[in-house]
């Protein structure tokens, strides 16, 4: 499952009048960025704007100071309190062989807004954004689907700005959305959605979502649905049919390292996406990039599981209740679309399965 930074929960129904916390932070903020030649219309951008930072509630109910962390933060609440923005700077570190973001970047950047959301209005700071209820009876919250989708890739030194925010999502489970802008020029580069479902922490069996922890988190979400793919049959909706063996590639016996378990001791949602692209065919890795990754979550891996990915190209008239037969795709389509699974080696269990697009870099020919 996916790393349990877990985006605060949200609901869409008519919920309180948001009131801004007494005891708030509030400083102001300059963000400066420099566009590289050739690349942003605008050679620079000065951004100010005012934080706001709630005080945050420790795992006994004491408020605290905002740490300095909090302070240097570029982001806020927005004014309705009902959405999160934060800017961040693409690093070196952060880039791929194409010199632009990997992936892996906007997953944990994803994360990283996701759980500064959930700071920011006052959750638990212990990186489970939980409520008071939550932390009482032990749960927490986990991914059950995640959906990217990339329309251009940061390069090093851009400046992205995203947009959060969370709603119910029926009785059992919430909702996470984002969208993804380049500051310097406010084009939409990307955008994401994700579900999540309440977890006890010990037994780590799934739990329905009580009314009472639902007040506790639907004062801070639109009051109205908003989604981040308002589009009738978008991808972001599509079933994801079951990869039918033997495979046309694979990668067997990943393991987990220390560096790739998080806060719920397992395995977080950036490695799962790296392990899914180690079984894509290099010819497509060096031909195309990630344009749309859809990851449905069925079991937790831990660290001493031993992991198999498997891939395969995915076909035309794919039935929706689990067979992955039909018409392969064409070649001479500029996107290729796949279909994933992550197993247990051992047992041959589900841990997840998934579905990826790729469209063709310019300049690039493929192998015939």
């Amino acid at each position: 499952m996916l790393r349990s930074h877990v985006a605060v929960p949200s609901g869409a129904a008519a919920s309180p009048q948001f009131r801004r916390p007494s005891n708030a932070w509030r400083g102001p903020t300059v963000v400066t960025c420099t566009a590289r030649s050739g690349r942003a219309s605008v050679s620079s951008c000065s951004v100010t704007k005012e934080m706001e930072v709630a005080h945050l509630t420790d795992s006994e109910g004491a408020r605290g100071e905002p740490t300095l962390g909090e302070r240097l933060r570029l982001g806020s609440l927005l004014e309705d309190g009902l959405s999160y923005k934060e800017s961040f700077v693409i690093r070196c570190y952060e880039v791929g062989v194409n010199k632009t973001a990997t992936v892996e970047t906007i997953a944990n950047l994803l994360q990283e807004v996701g759980c500064n959301h959930a700071q920011s209005v006052g959750f638990s700071t212990d990186g489970f954004a939980t409520t008071t209820t939550m932390r009482k009876l032990h749960l927490i919250w986990v991914t059950n689907r995640m959906h990217i989708e990339i329309y251009k890739y940061p390069a090093w030194g851009d400046v992205v700005e995203i947009e959060t925010w969370c709603q119910s999502e029926g009785r059992i489970g919430t909702r996470r959305d984002w969208i993804i802008k380049d500051l310097s020029n406010g084009e939409v580069i990307g955008r994401a959605t994700s579900k999540w479902v309440m977890m006890h922490q010990d037994t780590r069996k799934l739990q329905r979502v009580s009314d009472e922890v639902r007040d506790e988190y639907l004062v801070f979400c639109p009051r109205t649905p908003r989604f981040s793919f308002p589009e009738e049959d978008n991808a972001s909706l599509k079933k994801i049919p079951k990869l039918d063996e033997p495979t046309e590639n694979s990668r067997l016996g990943l393991v987990p390292r220390r560096a790739d378990l998080d806060m719920n001791q397992h395995v977080n949602n950036v490695t799962y996406i790296g392990w899914v692209l180690e079984s894509m065919p290099q010819d497509i890795i060096g031909t195309h990039e990630l344009e749309t990754i859809t990851l449905e979550y069925r079991r937790e891996c831990q660290h001493d599981d031993s992991v198999d990915s498997l891939t395969s190209a995915e076909f035309e008239g794919a039935s929706e209740n689990g067979s992955s037969n039909g018409v392969a795709l064409s070649m001479q389509n500029p996107q290729h679309q796949f279909l994933h699974l992550l197993r247990l080696s051992g047992t041959g269990l589900e841990i997840n399965r998934g579905r990826t697009v790729w469209r063709k870099l310019k300049g690039k020919k493929e192998k015939l």
